[in-house]
């Protein structure tokens, strides 16, 4: 974990042109989104150039990359206007002696230290500081030069709404006057987690999913999604006690953001960073299986892989990304991927959605597709929401469709709407707005579960 990324969460330094860690692709020069809009058109920065850095821990690596243009819409690290590189060096790897964190403190003659003494502060003791008051302990020199070569904070807070359940909903707005959306769900038995967002919108508009009808305005920083949970532990723990999970469930796929994605859950983990277990932070997929691929090798954290269907015919429709990675190949893929993981579990989700794919075939189906994959399985009520075009299966449905998973020798739970009054629960988060991705054609056969008729 590299402590040059514990940076990107919320320090942004001067304006200079050379920035940390914001390569959203390593060639596309704008971000897809969908309606076509001026607005939702995000320009992106040439591949980043590595830089590793020395530790304890064997090397590390931050990204510095130089833009093709500038961008207000992000939150960045940036290396000060007076950073000097050796002569004929800039822009080059680098594989020992960094221009990084530390030398930047360096830079400015303060001790290399400061840097450590700065992150407990931004991330560690409980004070998860937004502002250069809050650091206290540091020297006051130090403190000065913060002051006027960095910002300590990604997003802004807009609003919290609390449901009856005592789920809590979080708007931020970002730089560029986008909002996303954070959820904090208690639970009685001592775990809190919280429910991060990856992107602004969704491109995979998956048909059961509000956030789908936005499409996808831009992808997050790993600074943005780091705050989330940031925010979280600041704003809520002496509400609802500290927060222990951390889901990335919210807005978004988060693996069509993959690099900020991995970079944000290496810092949720690091003990350096917010210390959480790799076990109680969970990323979440729709099923992009290269990426998928990936974060299987790089991180440690879990996966979860929102399923929703036995069948391609339905999953096709309800879920578009299986058009391009079929059901059989995302699910051999986990099947060869995890006999190189010890002790880890996918958990496969499947939101229940009444005549479309509650049926005790589908249960059955179910248990032979996830047959040899080491798994747990989250049976999802659907939560409602304006437009939607489908209903939650009954409670009775769920129970029987669970018990028939049970007798096939499936790990099995049950999941219930949380803050649902409030458009906090899963597949509410969102405002598409007048501009909305399409509904696609539903299948002849299950017109009349929709009660579209025939």
């Amino acid at each position: 974990m590299e402590m040059g990324y514990m940076w990107m969460r919320r320090v942004r330094f001067g304006v200079n042109p050379l920035f940390l860690a914001m390569a959203y692709s390593s060639s596309a020069t704008t971000l897809p989104c969908f309606p076509p809009h001026p607005l939702f058109s995000f320009t992106c920065f040439k591949p980043p150039h590595l830089i590793s850095l020395p530790s304890s821990h064997g090397p590390r690596s931050i990204s510095i990359s130089t833009p093709s243009s500038c961008s207000s819409a992000a939150s960045l690290l940036s290396l000060p206007e007076n950073h000097d590189f050796p002569d004929g060096e800039r822009g080059q790897t680098y594989t020992h002696l960094p221009k990084g964190s530390k030398e930047w403190v360096q830079s400015h003659g303060f001790r290399p230290g400061q840097a450590l003494m700065l992150w407990k502060r931004l991330y560690g003791d409980n004070i998860w500081a937004h502002d250069i008051d809050e650091l206290k302990g540091l020297n006051k020199d130090f403190k000065k030069m913060l002051s006027e070569h960095a910002e300590l904070r990604a997003l802004s807070l807009k609003d919290i709404l609390t449901a009856s359940d005592g789920t809590r909903k979080i708007l931020f707005a970002l730089d560029d006057g986008l909002v996303i959306e954070t959820v904090v769900i208690p639970c009685d038995r001592g775990r809190t987690t919280v429910c991060v967002s990856s992107q602004v919108g969704c491109a995979m508009n998956c048909q059961f999913c509000y956030t789908g009808r936005m499409g996808l305005r831009r992808h997050l920083t790993a600074a943005e999604i780091v705050e989330q949970a940031v925010y979280a532990r600041r704003l809520l723990s002496g509400d609802v006690g500290s927060i222990t999970n951390v889901v990335f469930m919210g807005m978004g796929e988060p693996f069509h953001n993959i690099e900020n994605v991995i970079k944000a859950a290496d810092i949720l983990v690091d003990e350096q960073g917010l210390h959480f277990s790799p076990r109680k932070v969970t990323v979440s997929t729709s099923g992009l299986v290269p990426q998928l691929k990936r974060f299987l090798h790089e991180s440690k954290c879990a996966l979860a892989v929102s399923l929703n269907a036995t069948t391609d015919e339905v999953r096709n429709w309800i879920m578009p990304i299986n058009r391009k990675y079929k059901l059989s190949f995302l699910l051999e893929t986990l099947r060869e991927e995890l006999k190189f993981k010890n002790n880890y579990k996918v958990l496969f989700e499947y939101v229940m959605l009444a005549g479309i794919n509650d049926s005790i075939e589908d249960a059955k189906r179910l248990i032979d597709l996830v047959k040899g994959i080491p798994c747990k399985i989250n049976l999802i009520s659907f939560n409602p929401h304006c437009g939607s075009q489908f209903r939650p299966s009954s409670d009775e449905k769920m129970i029987e469709f669970r018990n028939i998973l049970a007798e096939g020798g499936c790990i099995v739970f049950m999941r219930f709407s949380r803050g649902d009054d409030q458009m906090a629960a899963c597949g509410q988060l969102g405002k598409p707005g007048s501009s909305q991705a399409p509904l696609l054609r539903v299948p002849e056969q299950l017109r009349v579960a929709l009660n579209l008729g025939m």
